[in-house]
């Protein structure tokens, strides 16, 4: 027991994290403890301390404020404190460098292997048999699912098994019968033993956790705990040559020795210190610094909890009660996607790729994360054929699910190195570049790479494809063949597993664009639903084709030129799917759809036609002028027109009747499909929340902190929910905010259902970093606002109707 990194790790519990699953595992596991030695008679040497998180730095502390705003909404004592605060909670600590800090008073230490201990003392109570120094050489799978464990004392027959190996999860993942990828990859890890000061630390000092200096500074029977993350970290065990058992590493100085200056620039009283040792000890880190849970998409009852990147006595007790409830109800409490296993592909477990990236994110630990920040290694990874030419005319890049994705183009003259380092919780500089973007979209005409779409094919010789998908989505896609339909693939709650558009090609055969990253998750949840039938067939064909999106009111003009066919809405209404020939082309997939609610068409192009057709379009698009455009731009048309986007805004705890979707949702028709049950319930009783609208009143774009997502949102001075997605409309020239409003009863805390006389009765702030800015809310978007631009002061807010 205990065996893994986390019996090295500092004890620290601390519940200051950025993303608010993690948030609310570190919550529950400080609560979790706090019981633990009562309930097991194990002492976990728990003790409340508190934590203190320096900032040397106003962005530093504006990174803080918003984490504060994040706890304080959640019932967790916090507050920014000042130097002088911080050095009477501390006063060994040296505060002429600070700008402020966080106190949050009820994060606590505890001995990681006694907690490890209380808890299998609890679970062998229970039941639990614990079988100590027994490997296990691989988990056995027969029709895709866990039958068994093979251990070097015989084999044991289960239907789940979870992968909690640590740092070896990796190879415990590739040693199984059907190999199960689990990206993390381990790296050295060091802290400071020292021993009692001749003054010796109380035991109540607060943690101190100084991002800034890569450090992080403890009591530690009297003395000192410190280590950190260093810039130059290094990885470990990259060939796979794994101790069984952890064996403490060497000891090197020479490595450490930043971050011991940093150790006694925070704390230059501790010059005399005796040092008893400096530990040396493995930890995993996952790709993008968030753990892995969740079942394996190629087998079923295979299970992983992994990676806990420096953090898994802070996240253990949460983590582990997510991962029960999964197993046991087939779902979590919580909407646990950031975390799921199914949000990496096969292209995350070269080796390679983890040693590089590990590199990167171990320093990441500390550095401030500004909004839209991008990985630096593993790119270039999974490209459009148009890469090249993008990148030759200013493309800035991001990546998701190992794609390359344009945020905007850089023209002809501008400072190229200025923008690439600009990183601000502010008005960023590409502001005006988007702009032009925007207004290209809206008065001309743009293209934009959308080729990192998921793209499936789905058909049948019979009528097989057809009656297994109108169960498993709920929109009826019984419709005439050539026409585009917008539905969710929902689960038993009603909420989205996916949101996606499925084109009906022929009478039997489908053609579905699903986000990038639904490319596993939507992949396994299709396969595990799908009949065992050899006259059905499915096909990833996300690699085949590039996807151009025309967006804007002369892409109708551009695309009639090229295929000398009629692009009027006669010919070709909203929604519709032809196949058609551009260019010298033939074979390219339009649909009469943007996914921005912009006029335009999405080009769905054979790989090996992609650069054609994209010369054709430029060419032929001068005249209307045409220019390449980004994500960014996309983002600011779609929040715009209050477009919800999986992943960001609709999740598996949201459902159809939540936001506003109700209309495509085959309630009425009398056909069975999967979540029916929910939405009929909530259609009967009423949503106890709602997706909503907010347009910020009193913000100043130029001078104001942004909105960028989860900021708290409140209604009458009280907290109704957090925002999901924000961008600025280059329209209304203010910032728009998506989120979703819950209310709840004020003397009991129950939640009631939310009308649509209680959105639009309300006053709103929206809490950015603690600074709370006033906010109009709406259900519906604006429409007519959007035939022409008005100043500020004119724009009357009143204005709205669905679209």
């Amino acid at each position: 027991m205990a065996a893994g990194t986390t019996r090295f790790c500092a004890g620290i519990v601390s519940t200051a994290r950025h993303v608010s699953l993690e948030l609310k595992m570190a919550d529950y596991s400080n609560k979790l403890y706090q019981q633990l030695e009562q309930e097991t008679g194990v002492k976990t040497g728990y003790m409340k301390t508190g934590s203190i998180s320096l900032a040397q730095t106003q962005d530093r502390l504006i990174s803080l404020k918003r984490i504060a705003s994040s706890l304080n909404v959640m019932g967790i004592p916090c507050e920014i404190i000042t130097p002088k605060q911080v050095a009477q909670l501390h006063p060994l600590i040296n505060i002429h460098d600070l700008v402020g800090a966080m106190y949050v008073p009820e994060d606590a230490l505890v001995s990681s292997a006694n907690v490890s201990l209380a808890l299998a003392t609890a679970a062998s109570r229970n039941g639990v048999q614990i079988h100590e120094r027994t490997s296990v050489s691989h988990v056995s799978v027969q029709k895709g699912r866990v039958t068994g464990v093979e251990t070097d004392r015989g084999q044991i027959q289960c239907q789940y098994f979870v992968n909690c190996a640590g740092q070896w999860a990796y190879e415990l993942g590739h040693s199984g019968e059907e190999p199960v990828n689990i990206p993390l990859h381990a790296c050295e890890h060091f802290y400071l033993l020292t021993h009692p000061l001749k003054e010796p630390l109380a035991s109540s000092l607060p943690t101190i956790v100084d991002p800034d200096g890569r450090i992080y500074i403890r009591n530690w029977q009297g003395g000192i705990l410190s280590g950190g993350f260093e810039k130059n970290p290094k990885p470990l065990f990259t060939e796979g040559r794994n101790q069984l058992e952890i064996q403490n590493l060497q000891e090197d100085w020479d490595h450490f020795e930043p971050l011991l200056s940093a150790l006694l620039r925070r704390m230059p009283d501790l010059e005399a210190l005796q040092i008893m040792q400096l530990v040396n000890c493995p930890e995993s880190f996952t790709p993008d610094m968030r753990c892995i849970m969740g079942e394996s998409p190629t087998v079923r009852g295979y299970f992983v909890l992994a990676g806990m990147n420096s953090a898994g006595i802070s996240y253990g007790g949460g983590a582990g009660k997510y991962l029960a409830e999964w197993m046991v109800n087939g779902y979590p409490s919580e909407n646990v996607w950031p975390l799921d296993l199914k949000r990496f592909g096969t292209l995350q477990s070269s080796r390679t790729f983890l040693r590089h990236r590990v590199m990167e994110v171990m320093p990441l630990m500390c550095d401030l994360k500004v909004p839209r920040w991008d990985f630096q290694t593993g790119r270039q990874l999974r490209t459009s054929p148009l890469y090249d030419r993008l990148d030759a005319q200013g493309a800035r890049w991001m990546e998701k699910h190992g794609f390359e994705r344009v945020k905007y183009f850089v023209p002809p003259g501008k400072d190229l190195l200025d923008l690439d380092q600009s990183k601000t919780f502010y008005k960023p500089d590409w502001f005006d570049i988007v702009g032009s973007e925007v207004k290209c979209c809206k008065e001309a005409v743009c293209v934009i790479d959308m080729s990192s779409f998921t793209k499936f094919e789905i058909s049948s010789t019979g009528d097989q494809a057809l009656e297994s998908l109108q169960y498993l989505f709920s929109n009826d896609l019984d419709v005439p063949v050539g026409h585009v339909v917008h539905t969710g693939m929902l689960n038993e709650k009603g909420g989205y597993e996916n949101d996606c558009s499925i084109a009906r090609l022929s009478k039997r055969s489908f053609f579905m664009i699903s986000p990038t990253d639904q490319q596993v998750h939507c992949w396994a949840w299709l396969k595990n639903r799908l009949p065992d039938d050899s006259n059905l067939t499915m096909e990833d064909v996300t690699w085949k084709y590039t996807a151009l999106n025309l967006i804007g009111p002369r892409a109708v003009d551009v695309l009639s030129e090229l295929s000398y066919a009629p692009i009027t809405p006669e010919h070709f209404p909203s929604l519709f799917c032809k196949e058609m020939s551009v260019g010298y082309a033939n074979g390219i997939r339009v649909m009469s759809i943007t996914h921005t609610g912009e006029p335009g068409f999405m080009l769905y192009i054979p790989i090996e036609y992609a650069l054609h057709v994209y010369n054709e379009v430029m060419n032929m698009g001068q005249k209307y002028g045409i220019r390449n455009a980004g994500y960014y731009a996309l983002r600011s048309l779609r929040i715009e027109k209050f477009f919800a986007f999986w992943g960001q805004d609709l999740d598996a705890f949201t459902t159809p009747m939540e936001c506003g979707r109700e209309f495509q949702v085959k309630l009425e028709k009398g056909m069975q499909f999967v979540g029916q049950e929910a939405l009929l319930e909530q259609k009967q009783n009423g949503v106890y929340k709602r997706f909503t609208m907010f347009i910020l009143e009193d913000h100043d774009t130029d001078a104001d902190l942004w909105p960028w997502w989860g900021e708290p949102i409140f209604r009458n001075g009280r907290y109704v929910g957090k925002t999901t997605s924000s961008a600025y409309s280059y329209t209304l020239e203010r910032h728009v905010c998506l989120g979703f409003v819950q209310h709840f009863d004020e003397k009991t805390g129950e939640e009631l259902v939310v009308t649509t006389d209680f959105i639009n009765q309300g006053e709103y702030e929206i809490d950015i970093a603690g600074q709370r800015f006033q906010a109009k809310a709406k259900l519906y978007p604006l429409s007519s606002l959007f035939t022409h631009r008005r100043r500020k002061d004119e724009v009357e807010l009143s204005g709205y109707q669905r679209e």
